[in-house]
Formats: structure tokens, sequence, C-alpha cells
């Protein structure tokens, strides 16, 4: 067991966008898949309620945010909320790096959205690793390298 801290991932909430649809779904892809035991989602809805766990855990973790869109909603919520934002992500700035990857869909991605989505997952799984001690030889397990083809 550690007691090393998680990094807190804060995602848009742009419901209906599909920017924000790729935003928390690269999230998830982080937070259940690549680095599940490192990290932690925090929603963005519960920040803006003040919700107290939430206003904890941005205040006492590094945090990577994910913003849909210029207005960047995660990014200041975080910092509203007394949290310091370790490194933050704009999607579009993102697909820009990735254009091959066309994102579309809002309930569901299409097939590019998803591609877009897990580029940007490698990319944060990665900050995570650069924010987290490095793993003793012996225990590498999930940060061992695991790469999605």
């Amino acid at each position: 067991m550690t007691t090393a801290k998680r990094v807190v991932i804060v995602p848009c909430s742009g419901i209906g966008k599909t920017y924000g649809s790729v935003s928390r779904e690269a999230a998830y892809d982080v937070t259940d898949d690549l680095r599940p035991s490192a990290t932690q989602l925090v929603p963005l809805s519960l920040l803006v309620l003040g919700e107290a766990q939430a206003r904890a855990a941005v205040t006492d973790s590094p945090v990577i945010t994910i913003d849909g869109c210029k207005l960047a909603c995660a990014t200041k919520m975080v910092k509203e909320s007394g949290g310091t934002v370790a490194k933050d992500y704009a999607v579009l700035d993102v697909y820009r790096r990735y254009k091959q990857f066309k994102p579309q869909g809002i309930a569901e991605l299409n097939a590019g959205g998803q591609q877009l989505a897990q580029a940007l997952a490698q990319e944060i799984a990665q900050d995570v690793d650069a924010l987290t001690p490095a793993p003793s030889p012996a225990g590498r397990g999930e940060n061992a390298g695991r790469q999605h083809g």
C-alpha cells in the first residue's frame, strides 16, 4: 500500500458537444484503463456545486484538466476551488496535433473521436507518470508501458 497522492483528472462537462465527449472519454481511458491506481476522476459538476470531497481532492493533489472549448471551465473551476493545475489540455489543441482523427458525434463518438480520445489519454498518462513517484523495479505493474497500437 502506498500513501502517494493520486493525480486528479477533471474533464470538461460540455454535454452535447463533440469535444466535451472526447474530453470525458479520454478521462475515462486514463482513470479506468491506463492509470487506475495513480489517478482519480473528479467530475466538473461536483466542483461547480462546491461538493466538499471534490474540492478537497483538487486542493490536496496535482490536477490535470481537460477542456473541450475556449471557455476552459475545468481549468477555471479547479483554480476557483483552490486547486493547482499541474497540466491543462484543450481538446482542440490536441486535435490539431492529430488531424487524422476527425471526431464526430455526441452521445456516441465515431471512430475518429475514439482515436482522438485515446491519443489524448496516452499523453495524459505520460503526465501522470511524471507527476507520480516511479514504481519500484519489482512492482512495475500498470506503469510498465501498456501501449495501444
